[in-house]
């Protein structure tokens, strides 16, 4: 019988071996009495209900253990046409030690919590998970196996008020929150966990076994709703914003006004969409001297792109920062011209998606975006007149997926993203199908993806990327074998992104783990990474590394990570030079970091980083150090400061052409960012918040050399342009955010920053300050009303 034959009878033999895993089941009471979310838990509905969640048992650091009597738990659950309501009553021996820092939306801080994970398809795959901390500040998400999405915001209710036994937790999570089913009889997966910071633990209702890799699975059961009829889910959000931006040579005033609406097509599926979209008050970017061969990856930030997304990013293959990013072309001029104006960015006309799960498992999404037709001006330098070039045409962007899951915990996906511009424009279609499969233990995942691209332009291409994965999930130790194969014109940078092509990959981790806490270590992992990367067409190596690491959390909640990246070959970057077929000769090096991070309960902590490279080559190594203490001065305020900073001796990188030879200087490089960040809470729905940033780097050139055909180096004395660069960027967000109303709110955003750069390298820090503030510093005030209706509140009252 051939190998792969005893591969895949192996596997579908543990695929067939079953986990005891007792679940236990909790009956919510149907109930017609108005339920006053305000923490008492005093109608009559809860007294006469007598099915009640209790004994909890430990998820972390001591797995297993229960919980002890005078930390016992108690929850109930209530139901009725439009919501789901629970009470947990949380003693606590020594009320006053409740940690309850108020924090911003989202962000857990130092406070006790209590959640309740919700999968109304009771499939093992996506939880609705909803969080309140003993400040009653409210936090929620969309879990998957191993990723949480807290950018996905529900609106519900909930109440936590401090008592003389411990604290208490109220909460309505309207239907319109979930997603389920529509038989008449529902069973949900329902786990409830509570965390005690202070004594760094976590105790879930249904015993999650940290033996086991999956956590969604090991849920309990709700059982008892039955004959429900939600209401209709149509929610508004109106917006208006008004804007006041100046800077040295303008001033400007702009208005704004828009609409997201999002309607329930059924129990199942959701419609968003926005008109007229306004993300003025996103987050900045993070700008930074970038002399890397690929562009900088930026974070998402607009909550359109952010929220409810995970269906979305299967596969890999949707990076959104495509949609309204900069522009995908640039015009072409005479020597007498030159371009005047150029947008950094395309305008987004209006958006849509709509995902969900139908009672079969099967999990389709569809997002739609149109950005606008954007102009450059091109101005001729000797008759001074104009002209408008198309840089980006009107276009359309898709993402279609169908995700398929079964036995809770597998599932077989296609993805297909498609960007379609108007006109002799490059358009671009990307395929994905992908598989997931764990045996019924969750001891054991075999994961596979084939992914094609096709691509329209000028010359036409066509490329693909694979892999396929197995490991084992479950236990003390772990593993995991994969291989790679990416061909040369696989390309999906229109609607995703991706850096490295024409390479093949062999890849391996080996890991040891503690399931419950020693003498010494409450969390303990040693890990080992092994991997070789090979150029497809000369067999070259790109990259091959071992890395071991080790992560450990002490008795006393300090964190720290040993690691090293040991590369022992001589390897060839195919990337740096520029060039299709050339490539860049990369000595052997040793990397090595220490990180420690002490006890963040504590008022007052520390982390630092600590990291150093040798490389294989005369005189070259990198430094760095990162730093970040943290002070919390109450419970309302605190303030965090991060300092990171990096050196590079003797760094080689390209520089640019000199007619058909590839230039590489030999440069010293420094770079250092500084990030402040403070927050004051009025209360748990009115914050004051402060982010700063200033980043600084240079790039100083010795020396330059022409690669040579081999990937070695041949000085060159003769090349003699400046290819120096020294780089500021200044950040700075002062926002005031008040949630008036559930799903409502007034945020006020005074908004700084400024760029400078030039060819000539400062190394004065003051200097460098200096010209940052000096320079062409742009000014922002800006105000944001964002109001939630409901359809089914408005609708009573016409």
């Amino acid at each position: 019988m051939p190998k792969l034959s005893y591969f895949v009878l192996l596997f579908f033999f543990l695929v067939s071996l079953d986990a005891s895993c007792q679940k236990k089941t909790l009956f919510a009471k149907s109930t017609t009495e108005n339920i006053t979310i305000d923490g008492e838990i005093n109608e009559q509905a809860w007294l006469i209900n007598t099915n009640i969640a209790t004994d909890f048992i430990m998820f972390e650091p001591d797995n297993g253990k229960p919980i002890s009597e005078n930390k016992k738990t108690e929850i109930k659950v209530l139901y009725d046409n439009e919501a789901i309501y629970i009470s947990a009553i949380l003693y606590d021996n020594e009320p006053n030690k409740i940690q309850k820092e108020i924090t911003n939306r989202d962000v857990f801080g130092v406070s006790d919590h209590f959640s309740v994970s919700i999968n109304g398809f009771n499939d093992g795959q996506q939880d609705f998970r909803f969080f309140v901390s003993a400040a009653n500040v409210q936090m929620d998400c969309l879990a998957t196996e191993g990723k949480e999405d807290f950018s996905w915001d529900a609106i519900w209710k909930s109440k936590a008020t401090i008592t003389n036994f411990g604290w208490v937790v109220e909460m309505k999570i309207p239907y319109a929150a979930l997603r389920f089913s529509n038989a008449k009889k529902q069973t949900w997966g329902l786990n409830f966990m509570r965390e005690i910071k202070r004594d760094v633990q976590k105790y879930t209702w249904n015993r999650v076994n940290t033996k086991i890799g999956a956590v969604i699975t090991q849920a309990g059961t709700l059982e008892g709703i039955e004959n429900i009829k939600p209401p209709v889910r149509l929610f508004f959000i109106p917006y208006v914003s008004a804007y006041y931006q100046e800077d040295d040579f303008a001033a400007d005033r702009t208005f704004k006004g828009g609409l997201d609406i999002k309607y329930g097509i059924n129990d199942s599926f959701t419609l968003d969409a926005i008109l007229v979209p306004d993300f003025g008050q996103t987050k900045f970017d993070n700008a930074i001297l970038n002399l890397e061969p690929f562009e900088q990856r930026l974070d998402e930030n607009r909550p359109f792109f952010t929220e409810g997304t995970n269906l979305f990013n299967i596969g890999n293959i949707f990076y959104s920062r495509r949609i309204g990013g900069a522009p995908s072309t640039y015009p072409d001029v005479t020597t007498d011209e030159e371009v005047t104006n150029y947008a950094s960015s395309v305008n987004l006309i209006n958006a849509i998606k709509v995902s969900g799960r139908t009672e079969k498992g099967l999990g389709i999404g569809f997002l739609n975006a149109v950005t606008e037709k954007t102009y450059a001006t091109i101005e001729n330098t000797v008759t001074k007149e104009t002209r408008e070039e198309v840089i980006e045409p009107l276009t359309n962007y898709n993402v279609l997926v169908l995700d398929q899951r079964f036995r809770q915990n597998s599932s077989i996906s296609f993805v297909n993203t498609n960007t379609t511009r108007n006109g002799n424009f490059r358009d671009a279609n990307v395929s994905a199908l992908l598989f997931d499969l764990s045996t019924t233990a969750n001891s054991y995942n075999l994961y596979g993806d084939f992914k094609y691209s096709s691509i329209n332009t000028t010359e036409d291409y066509d490329g693909f990327k694979t892999s396929l994965n197995f490991a084992k999930t479950s236990g003390k130790y772990r593993y995991s074998l994969s291989g790679r194969y990416t061909s040369r014109d696989y390309d999906n940078n229109d609607l995703g992104i991706n850096f490295y092509t024409n390479f093949n990959n062999l890849y391996s981790n080996l890991s040891y783990r503690i399931l419950n806490p020693t003498k010494k270590f409450n969390t303990f992992k040693f890990q080992n990474e092994f991997s070789l990367a090979y150029d497809n067409p000369t067999g070259k190596l790109q990259e091959g590394y071992y890395k071991p690491t080790i992560k450990a959390t002490t008795k006393r909640n300090h964190y720290f990570e040993l690691g090293l990246d040991i590369k022992p070959f001589e390897a060839y970057d195919f990337y740096e030079p520029r060039v299709y077929g050339r490539y860049l000769q990369v000595p052997k090096s040793v990397f090595a970091y220490l990180g420690v991070e002490f006890n963040s309960n504590n008022a007052f902590t520390f982390d630092f980083t600590q990291s150093f490279t040798k490389f294989d080559q005369e005189g070259r190594a990198n430094y760095g150090l990162a730093i970040g203490p943290k002070y919390r001065v109450n419970d309302k305020f605190s303030v965090f400061l991060v300092i990171d900073y990096t050196h590079k001796t003797n760094d080689l990188g390209w520089v640019g052409f000199e007619n058909s030879d590839i230039i590489i200087g030999k440069r010293n490089r420094e770079v250092l960012q500084n990030d402040l960040i403070g927050k004051y809470a009025i209360n748990n729905k009115m914050t004051l918040n402060l982010t700063a940033r200033y980043y600084w780097s240079y790039s100083d050139n010795q020396a330059f050399f022409t690669l040579q055909d081999n990937g070695t180096l041949a000085e060159n004395n003769s090349y003699l342009l400046n290819r120096n660069r020294n780089f500021n960027s200044w950040n700075l967000d002062l926002s005031y955010s008040w949630w008036f109303a559930p799903g409502s709110e007034l945020s006020i955003l005074y908004r700084n920053y400024a760029q400078e750069g030039s060819r000539n390298v400062e190394r004065r820090l003051n200097t460098n300050l200096k010209n940052v503030f000096d320079s062409n510093m742009t000014n922002i005030l800006s105000v944001s009303v964002r109001y939630f209706i409901d359809y089914n509140v408005i609708k009573n009252k016409f």
